[in-house]
C-alpha cells in the first residue's frame, strides 16, 4: 500500500506533492529529537518572508513540533534553534507531543476506558428541588 497511501493520504508523513516540492525547491535546515525534518526555500510568501515547513516523522500532528522549532517555523526568529538556544536547565523535561486520544492519555478513575468504576457516593450530595 506504500505509494498509494502517499498519494491519497495526508495524515501520516508527507504527501507526494510535499515530498517532490521539498526535494526540488527546499533546503533541509535541520531535524529535531523526534526525527521531524525542517525545510525552507527561497520562494517568498506574500508578505516577503521565506517559506518554511516541516515533514513529520510519523503522524502529522502539530503538537509534535518542539517549541524552539515552532518559533522558527512561524518566523519568531530567523536563526536556527540549535544556534541560539541556551543549554537546557536541569529541571527541564524533554518535549512530549499531545497524547490525547492515544493509549498513553490520562484516564482518571471512573473513566469508561478504565472499566467505568466510580467511587461510591458518600452522602454529601443534596439534590436541588424547585420547592426548596
Amino acid at each position: 500500500m506504500g505509494i498509494l497511501s502517499k498519494i491519497f493520504t495526508w495524515w501520516d508523513g508527507a504527501t507526494v506533492g510535499t515530498a517532490v516540492f521539498s526535494a526540488l525547491k527546499g533546503e533541509q535546515v535541520g531535524t529535531d529529537a523526534q526525527g521531524n525534518t525542517y525545510y525552507r526555500s527561497n520562494i517568498k510568501t506574500p508578505d516577503g518572508r521565506d517559506k518554511r515547513w516541516v515533514i513529520y516523522n510519523g503522524a502529522n500532528d502539530s503538537s509534535r513540533v518542539p517549541p524552539e522549532w515552532h518559533g522558527w517555523l512561524h518566523h519568531s526568529y530567523d536563526a536556527l534553534p540549535q544556534s541560539h538556544l541556551p543549554p537546557a536547565k536541569i529541571w527541564e523535561t524533554e518535549h512530549t507531543p499531545n497524547v490525547t486520544g492515544t493509549p498513553a492519555a490520562y484516564r482518571p478513575q471512573g473513566a469508561l476506558e478504565r472499566g467505568g468504576r466510580r467511587a461510591a457516593a458518600t452522602g454529601d450530595y443534596e439534590a436541588w428541588t424547585p420547592d426548596a
